[in-house]
């Protein structure tokens, strides 16, 4: 007689920052991913900085680059600096897709950068890729 097997404990689910200004926007982004991951949303930078104070470092940064009081490249600048941090994966998700603005979201570490307006489905493929 085999020995009972053991299950393996449930996968965690992998978290996804949102960061977006626009409320439309980032209501259709979290309810789109909300069925694969979890995902914490902020309306810009500032917002963004004091929910990961209180989080354990997320698996990717979805980001907005134009929105008030800090704007997507300051806030990914800032945080890629802090080691806790470094490795996080970025897309950027924006109407600001002139080159020289591509070129420094991929400086910063960027991973993909997504024009808007954008297919949930090609942003979801995006993640699940980078988070496979």
């Amino acid at each position: 007689m085999s020995a009972p097997r053991k299950s393996l404990p449930p996968k965690k689910k992998r978290t996804v920052l949102v960061v977006e200004d626009d409320a439309s926007v980032r209501q259709m982004i979290v309810t789109a991913l909300s069925k694969k991951y979890v995902v914490v949303a902020a309306s810009d930078g500032l917002e963004a900085s004091e929910k990961l104070g209180s989080m354990d470092p997320p698996d990717l940064i979805v980001c907005d680059v134009m929105m008030p009081k800090v704007d997507g490249f300051s806030f990914i600048k800032r945080i890629k600096s802090d080691p806790a941090f470094h490795s996080v994966a970025v897309i950027f998700l924006t109407a600001k897709t002139q080159p020289a603005a591509v070129v420094q979201g991929i400086q910063l570490g960027a991973k993909h950068f997504i024009s808007k307006p954008f297919s949930p489905a090609d942003l979801i493929a995006k993640i699940d890729k980078l988070l496979a």
